[in-house]
């Protein structure tokens, strides 16, 4: 093997540093000219960290012999990752070696032996498109900086109103079901009582939702957050398989009126987080409709929420009525973000590539399976039973934990 050394006299090096020196615009003491960023060393860096992703987690997706994790208590962890910031910067490989670490001690939602009820597995195409936006690093708020992601979103929107059988909707993505749940509240919120969003909750009556007992707990997290209070959710009771009981809801409804509260939200549940059940929704809607009360269902599984201007602050600075465009692509006054990822593009893409027909099969797929698509269970390891807490403890983790 050849080898080729390089010799750079001092002066040369001298002089550059002189150079930049005399170059450079200084303010405060600072150098605003510099240093720059090393594009070609960052491109590289790329390069190699997506080789690594495309080794380390998209080849071997579907490789059963992998594990799902390679576990490590949190202590240990820490000392492999070396998570302490310095005042200097790592080296490129360094940073690929974090990189690889990562991955392996990371669990593969994506394996075959992972599941999981609301996800798991890996599509391509949203992958893809994954990685464009965050290579584009776009923000979904107002079409001249975002007109792509924003006309894709609406897209999608559109498409999912027709597919629920309404002739007329409006929506935006959300970063999850938690946000989308705290949203709906406040709709209902703003429909009750519209003045709200001016006078704020002085004034008001004590206000009212209900829910079920298998409700996902951001329903409680949502009304601590909008000021309505977690005493002033109602839980209602369901039956065996976990379903909301109708004419529990009706009894809460009186019971809230004899109190002399205000109810005006109900959150049905279209797949429950631990048992996969569906509240019977039709029966609901005719309780809802009898006592005019907001129906709002929780269905991360699948489904979209609708979203009106309640939130609007008419951010007049950057919502301007007059510009050269249709404003109504503004979407970021609908959220209280502003500032979105475009996560509809992944599912657009998805689509694109899939077609409807190949949407459906894969929904087919999972209508056929049996309401209860969850498996309540907590399995320990061999390897996990002989940890310091000593092996007592874990026998009766697993005795109390597989239903």
């Amino acid at each position: 093997m050849q080898k080729f050394f390089f010799y750079f006299p001092a002066s040369t090096c001298k002089q550059d540093a002189l150079q930049k020196k005399k170059n450079a615009v200084l303010v405060d003491g600072v150098i605003l000219n510099g240093p720059i960023t090393d594009s070609k060393a960052g491109e590289k860096f790329v390069e190699e960290a997506c080789k690594i992703i495309m080794e380390e987690i998209i080849q071997k997706a579907d490789d059963v012999t992998e594990k799902v994790c390679e576990w490590r208590a949190p202590e240990t962890l820490k000392k492999i990752l070396d998570l302490e910031m310095r005042d200097t910067g790592e080296s490129h490989q360094k940073l690929l070696q974090l990189c690889q670490d990562v991955i392996q001690y990371s669990v593969k939602t994506n394996h075959p032996r992972f599941f999981n009820q609301l996800y798991a597995g890996i599509d391509y195409y949203s992958l893809v498109a994954r990685f464009i936006t965050e290579a584009l690093n776009p923000s979904v708020y107002t079409y001249e900086v975002s007109p792509v992601f924003l006309l894709v979103e609406e897209a999608v929107i559109k498409k999912m109103i027709e597919f629920i059988g309404w002739e007329e909707g409006d929506g935006i993505f959300n970063p999850g079901g938690s946000v989308s749940n705290m949203y709906a509240m406040n709709l209902a919120r703003y429909k009750f009582c519209p003045e709200i969003k001016e006078k704020g909750l002085s004034g008001l009556p004590r206000l009212v939702l209900f829910t079920s007992e298998e409700c996902h707990y951001s329903m409680k997290k949502a009304a601590s957050f909008l000021g309505i209070g977690t005493e002033n959710v109602y839980f209602v009771k369901t039956d065996e398989r976990g379903k909301m009981i109708p004419e529990e809801l009706e009894k809460q409804v009186q019971r809230a009126r004899k109190e002399g509260s205000a109810p005006f939200l109900v959150c049905a549940t279209a797949g429950t987080t631990v048992l996969g059940a569906f509240d019977p929704l039709d029966k609901i809607a005719d309780i809802c409709e009898k006592h005019d009360l907001w129906l709002h269902v929780d269905a991360s599984w699948g489904g979209s929420g609708l979203l009106k201007n309640c939130y609007s602050a008419k951010a007049a600075y950057l919502f301007q009525q007059d510009k050269f465009y249709d404003v109504s692509y503004d979407t970021g006054d609908k959220s209280i973000q502003c500032s979105r990822r475009p996560d509809a593009f992944k599912f657009w893409l998805m689509w694109k590539a899939l077609g409807t027909t190949g949407l459906e099969e894969r929904v087919n797929r999972a209508v056929a399976l049996p309401e209860y698509a969850n498996v309540c269970f907590w399995y320990i390891p061999p390897s996990l039973r002989k940890m310091e807490d000593g092996p007592e403890f874990w026998q009766k983790l697993h005795q109390v934990s597989v239903t």
